[in-house]
């Protein structure tokens, strides 16, 4: 494998490789030895930070959250040497309380529960996961300033923000001198660009914030696997995809598919090397189930794109 070379997190003082492993796969459609075998495989490639939330995987009946986070702290524990894995969680998402919750005494509760299941003392970035519309924001950032104060956590980021729920963010953080966000993950890909794009992307360029990229892919639609409607129906994926395979989807794929033959690679591959020629992104969020496929999606990082080849895939994706 060709050298990684490491990105800055917006201002948070992490450096990461390009690709983010997104956990929500961990302890839900892989099992806790399929886990470590991806967490291995993924840090063998030469990557390094690990995507979770308190949250991953609540939504499988049985599971109260935290099922994703315990797997990766008993991985932590055996690897060992865990300066070398930047771990980003998150906050905020109901566990049962009834509501989105960023109130202090949740996020002193909530901060807890993550170590604990990490089975670390810090988290690298530590991330609200969604607004909530009860918690005055400067509350929520005082809350998570002492937390960085106590070296609970090393940097800030924030998730499923609007422009303005940010940008409001970072002037009370300034106003105070209070820990500031450094990086947001928005809904991004070639697919859904107006989730990011426009006044979310601008702040972030202006800012410096780091951006990661979450449904990088789109729920499995550019990887192009799934060519035609049909072919998903009965499955899992019906629901998440149906829609996609409109006039403007279809076209995607079809620019998707040309450029991955003209590169000797595949369509997510490519997918993903688009994201990463955009302005303000850091690094997409990426995951697998399979070593094999693993594989596969990490190539992206070392694929570049000709200008040509991203304006084509800018203008075929255009709305």
């Amino acid at each position: 494998m060709s050298h990684l070379e490491k990105r800055p997190l917006g201002r948070s003082g992490l450096d990461i490789a390009p690709l983010v492993f997104g956990g929500n796969v961990f302890g839900w459609t892989a099992d806790k030895v399929t886990s470590f075998d991806l967490l291995d495989g993924f840090i063998a490639a030469g990557f390094d930070a690990i995507d979770t939330a308190d949250a991953y995987s609540r939504w499988v009946p049985g599971h109260s959250g935290g099922e994703s986070e315990t797997i990766i702290g008993e991985w932590l524990k055996r690897r060992g040497d865990r300066d070398a894995v930047k771990i980003f969680t998150k906050v905020g998402s109901d566990m049962g309380q009834g509501h989105k919750d960023l109130s202090p005494a949740w996020i002193e509760k909530a901060v807890e529960d993550s170590l604990r299941r990490l089975q670390t003392d810090y988290i690298d970035l530590y991330q609200t996961h969604w607004p909530d519309p009860l918690t005055p924001q400067e509350e929520t950032l005082r809350a998570l300033d002492r937390l960085v104060q106590a070296g609970k956590v090393r940097a800030i980021g924030t998730s499923n923000h609007s422009a303005e729920q940010v940008a409001e963010a970072l002037a009370i953080s300034e106003r105070d001198g209070l820990a500031a966000y450094a990086s947001i993950q928005p809904h991004y890909n070639l697919y859904s660009r107006d989730t990011f794009e426009g006044p979310l992307q601008d702040l972030a360029v202006e800012q410096g914030l780091g951006v990661i990229t979450y449904f990088s892919l789109e729920s499995g639609f550019l990887t192009g696997k799934y060519k035609t409607v049909d072919q998903i129906a009965g499955t899992k994926r019906e629901s998440a995809l149906k829609d996609k395979f409109d006039e403007r989807g279809v076209r995607i794929l079809a620019v998707l598919d040309a450029i991955a033959q003209k590169n000797e690679a595949t369509p997510a591959q490519v997918a993903l090397s688009w994201l990463l020629a955009q302005p303000g992104v850091t690094a997409p969020i990426v995951s697998a189930t399979t070593l094999e496929q693993l594989a596969d999606t990490l190539k992206a990082a070392h694929l570049t794109l000709s200008d040509e080849d991203v304006s084509e895939l800018t203008e075929a994706s255009a709305y």
